[in-house]
């Protein structure tokens, strides 16, 4: 007994066993995590390395090459990039996509201990690459009331947020940091013979907290000492004293040669939102936990929160939200799942026209979905973009084995058949195509799990989601269709088989046929040649790696010369903002002046550098997408600004791609040789019509004020260079002397210092005077030489060599292929030294990479299509028939995506590769029919004709329920659904074409391949 009829004779086992598959179903929907893709672990690392006081030629010769040795024979190592600059250097480690940075993370710090380095270096540390530390939600605060500080309450509002379920972390940029400032009058000090350093030491003298020993006390007890002597406020350090004149008895206090005060602590850096004072506030997520869940919460926490009376008037914009990104992507996808279930459900209305048969496969596809589910949740994958977008791919697909059984029961109703016969001998009748078809389409995905790299990460849980669904369909259409229809399903009182033969389609159809197989060869030669002319069409066709996503956030980067004061930068930054506020499209802007996020993360500034983010209103709200809006602005604020400053415009997707970007490196041994090269081919690609901004991470020489010390006259005054330049270092930074509890409760750091009286001028930082070791005050401009100079730049290497990055920034009509073919072309201009290499990095590697496997994948592909219907028809010859579909969809592929203006990438690519395992289906179905006639003792000309006519329905059913089933993905409305699209589009065009034509074709084939019919005329 088989499957099938052990549903139809155990209808309420069948039911049962479809409920507790039902609960199983909705358990593990409820408890799969919601995600925008896949989860990624790119395998790249980071050692970062401290060298205090050394320039960047000496952290690139004794912490950089000698590190960069030790680490270059690491196993799976693909490259290696560093950047040395003053005091500090950073090694990026990226390793081949097959290796876990877990099992090499042990090898790199046991290589990193083994490396020696100076004694003053400190140890270097390694960090991995973890998506999970990238914020999931960036926002402004923002007070519209000038009268109230914002940073201030910023504070407040972080700790009541770090509350919230899943969330880690919140950091916020800009906040108030308070500190006791003690700022030196130098010429007190010089009359008193004091310096800045014995006041330090008197606060650091007064500020103890030490234990001692403990002390038995009269009631036995042993406890322990502590020796107290603390400072709690700006008083109370004013009031310490530094000496007594013994003359007069009188005190000299802290009081009388500095001013000490509570004060906020210097910073050049400024935030606003809207030119709204404003401070930058960055969420991230535990790393188990369920993006769009953490999102929400977090929402509801801070609305909440802004509603309470003590934060009135502060205004929260959302810059990203990768949670409410999510919902939106994962909505719109679901919504073109549905339709694609309801066009579906209308195909089976329109060509069986009853409400049981579309009612029973109605039943079929959300059963199917929910066994999925179940699958899904077992194989600890996520509901994304790529998971749902293989589900509303394969919703047409689902009903596909449905279809075949129900229209072929159907059909042997409508002979006078009894349910129970008619659905037992029905399903039957087609259980071996249907197989055969499933296990061809899942075939096409093995290939797809053998990729490495990002595609093969991206596209893993698409292909096994595909599969499961299919393997779903397959189990749903072998046991809950025949047992409903056997139920439901009625005998026809109406030979609908006979009518149906002659009604007006049928019939032109059969005498379409009839002529196509007496002019076999002028239909081949038409189809040889309309493959030919699509095979060029779709060579002619752009490419791109993946489809870019509007998420309608982009950031600026501004770069002034380096030197300028942080007012130039304000102006600059200025124009900028006045651009936005004329754009409708704009919803938020917001700029940081004198530094970046990562700058500030490390606690640096930049007087020279400014960062805006802007996010742009929803895109139902507005006509052009993110990039076309890049676009326009790029060119007019480079018109405005011309050479005041570089500007860089950055579209991050959510797949990490930068659109409209095309990234290289050049690398030579040789310095010089190297910076030649790089004028050659930044001369070259400015020529290029599609470009619209080239730029190089190539550091020019920095000019700063060297202090160079006269040994001989320092040795004079008792003097060596290094205590010179200690001073010279405190009295122009100040130092951090010690820390304090405030009355609040807060800790306050102490720095002592001279305020700005050496920053103002190269004039005041000549006259500062230091103290020699024999008591004589000296100035500085008597011991060594103040000037300023060009000062080294930060030395750059990739692979052991020097290496310089390229970023070429280009049209949005332009394609990623077409703006590489140019590239080349101009890099070949160039004339490059042999010894100069040019690699390719970003999208462009990735296209070049992927691209090779992919085509290897629909090779491989085709040949395991091919292998199991050999297996399953137990025949080479009936195979190589179906095989001819193949081709077929090729001309579908080539106008869809002429027509709609769709460059070839990745996604388009899995679009035909799905159609390797689709359009087999239909021929599958036709050949095993002509070979059951033939079985039975037909003719393999009357076999062919009846196999044409008996099929074509069904034929037509699946292949209008998956094209229907596509369009809203193709059609591609909303967010999140641009990397569905393109593989959508592919689908449907090759599907078309591919049915039409295998509906001619195969018989066509067929009968050349069959020695009765061979020489038939």
């Amino acid at each position: 007994m088989n499957i099938s009829d052990f549903s139809i004779k155990r209808p309420v086992f069948t039911i049962v066993t479809m409920l507790f598959v039902i609960i199983l179903g909705g358990v593990s929907l409820l408890k799969i995590p919601i995600t925008l893709i896949p989860e990624l672990h790119p395998p790249i690392g980071v050692v970062v390395t401290s060298y205090p006081g050394a320039s960047p030629t000496e952290v690139n010769e004794k912490i950089t090459k000698p590190l960069e040795t030790t680490l270059a024979t690491l196993p799976g190592i693909k490259k290696l990039q560093s950047t040395s600059q003053e005091g500090s250097n950073l090694i990026v480690l990226e390793f081949n996509w097959s290796t876990n940075i877990e099992n090499v993370q042990l090898d790199i710090l046991q290589r990193i201990d083994m490396t020696p380095l100076p004694n003053d270096a400190e140890k270097p540390s390694f960090l991995k690459f973890d998506p999970s530390q990238f914020p999931i939600i960036q926002l402004s605060l923002r007070a519209e009331n000038d009268d109230v500080d914002v940073r201030l309450l910023a504070e407040d509002l972080e700790k009541e947020l770090r509350r919230t379920a899943g969330v880690a972390s919140v950091n916020v940029s800009g906040k108030l940091v308070e500190e006791v400032q003690l700022t030196l009058d130098e010429s007190k000090l010089v009359e008193r013979g004091l310096t800045q350093a014995d006041i330090i030491q008197i606060i650091q003298s007064n500020n103890v907290s030490l234990p001692g020993e403990p002390v038995l006390t009269n009631d036995g007890k042993m406890l322990t000492t502590r020796i107290l002597s603390t400072l709690g406020t700006p008083e109370d350090i004013a009031d310490l004293i530094v000496s007594v004149n013994p003359l007069d008895g009188k005190a000299l206090t802290v009081g009388d040669v500095a001013v000490v005060e509570r004060a906020e602590q210097k910073s050049m850096t400024t935030t606003k939102a809207n030119n709204h004072p404003a401070v930058l506030m960055s969420v991230l997520q535990e790393s188990d936990a369920n993006t769009a869940e953490v999102s929400k919460a977090f929402q509801d926490a801070l609305n909440e929160l802004l509603t309470k009376k003590q934060y009135q008037g502060i205004v929260a914009d959302v810059l990203t939200d990768q949670g409410n990104y999510v919902d939106l992507a994962i909505s719109n996808i679901g919504s073109s799942l549905l339709l694609g279930g309801l066009f579906a459900m209308f195909v089976l209305f329109v060509f069986l026209r009853s409400v049981k048969s579309p009612i029973i496969i109605g039943i079929a596809i959300p059963y199917s979905v929910i066994v999925t589910f179940v699958l899904m949740y077992f194989a600890n994958f996520s509901l994304n973009i790529m998971t749902l977008g293989a589900l509303a791919l394969g919703i047409g697909m689902l009903v596909d084995n449905a279809i075949v059984v129900i229209e072929n029961i159907e059909r042997h109703l409508g002979i006078g058949k009894n349910p129970i016969i008619a659905a037992k001998e029905g399903t039957k009748e087609v259980a071996l195509a249907i197989t055969a078809s499933t296990l061809t389409t899942i075939a096409v995905f093995i290939p797809v799990m053998f990729i490495e790299g990002l595609i093969g990460q991206i596209f893993t849980e698409f292909a096994l989601t595909i599969s499961f669904s299919l393997i779903a369909s397959l189990v749903v259409a072998l046991t809950v269709v025949p047992m409903l229809a056997s139920r439901l399903l009625k005998i026809k009182a109406v030979n609908i088989y006979e009518k149906r033969n002659e009604s007006f389609l049928y019939k032109n159809y059969k005498a379409s046929i009839v002529w196509v197989l007496r002019h076999r060869m002028l239909i081949l030669i038409s189809t040889i040649v309309c493959f030919g002319i699509a095979l060029f069409g779709l060579m002619r066709i752009g490419t791109e790696f993946l489809p870019s996503t509007d998420e309608g956030f982009t950031s600026i980067n501004v770069n002034l010369e380096k030197g300028v004061a942080v007012s130039e930068t304000e102006k600059v930054v200025a124009k900028i903002e006045d651009r936005l506020k004329q754009e409708k499209d704009v919803d938020v802007y917001v700029s940081l002046v004198g530094g970046t996020q990562q700058s500030q993360a490390r606690g640096q500034t930049s007087a020279n550098q400014a960062e805006l983010y802007v996010k742009l209103v929803p895109l139902a709200d507005r006509k052009r997408s993110i990039f076309e809006f890049v676009e326009e602005l790029e060119q007019d604020i480079h018109a405005e600004l011309g050479e005041q400053a570089e500007i860089t415009f950055n579209v991050s997707t959510s797949t990490g791609s930068s659109p409209n970007t095309l990234t290289f490196r050049l690398t030579d041994s040789d310095e010089q040789r190297l910076h030649s090269a790089v004028n050659k081919v930044q001369q070259e690609l400015l020529k290029v019509n599609a470009v619209t901004n080239v730029s190089t991470d190539l550091d020019n020489t920095v000019k700063e004020i060297q202090v160079e010390v006269d040994r001989e006259r320092a040795k004079d005054y008792g003097f060596v260079p290094a205590q010179i330049a200690q001073m010279v270092n405190q009295m122009t930074k100040g130092q951090l002397t010690t820390q304090i509890i405030a009355e609040d409760g807060a800790v306050l750091p102490v720095y002592t210092g001279f305020g700005h009286l050496f920053n103002d001028s190269i004039e005041s930082l000549k006259s500062m005077q230091l103290r020699s070791p024999a008591g004589l005050f000296v100035k500085l401009e008597d011991i060594a030489t103040v000037a300023v100079q060009e000062g080294p730049v930060s030395i750059r290497r990739s692979d052991q060599a020097a290496a310089v990055a390229f970023f070429v920034e280009y049209e949005t009509k332009e394609s990623l292929g077409g703006i590489s073919a140019k590239v080349d072309q101009a890099l070949q201009k160039s004339n490059l030294p042999s010894e100069t290499q040019v690699i390719f990095s970003g999208d462009r590697e990735l296209y070049d990479s992927a691209i090779n496997d992919m085509l290897l994948a629909v090779a491989l592909a085709v040949v395991l299509v091919y292998i199991v219907m050999a297996a399953q028809f137990e025949s080479f010859k009936h195979p190589f028939v179906i095989m001819f579909t193949v081709p077929l969809m090729i001309i579908g592929v080539a106008i869809a995506m002429f027509m709609t203006n769709t460059l070839i990438g990745v996604t388009s690519v899995i679009g035909i590769l799905v159609l390797v395992g689709i359009v087999v289906n239909n021929g599958i179905v036709l050949v095993d029919y002509i070979n059951q006639q033939k079985s039975k003792g037909m003719g393999t000309y009357d076999a062919i004709l009846l196999a044409t006519q008996d099929r074509l329905r069904p034929i037509l059913m699946t292949a209008l329920t998956t094209i229907l089933g596509l369009l809203p993905l193709a059609l591609g409305f909303g967010e999140g659904t641009e990397m569905n699209q393109p593989m959508g589009i592919a689908v449907i065009g090759g599907l078309v074409t591919s049915t039409l034509l295998t509906l001619y074709i195969v018989p066509t084939v067929y009968s050349l391949m069959d020695k009765e019919t061979r020489k038939m005329r």
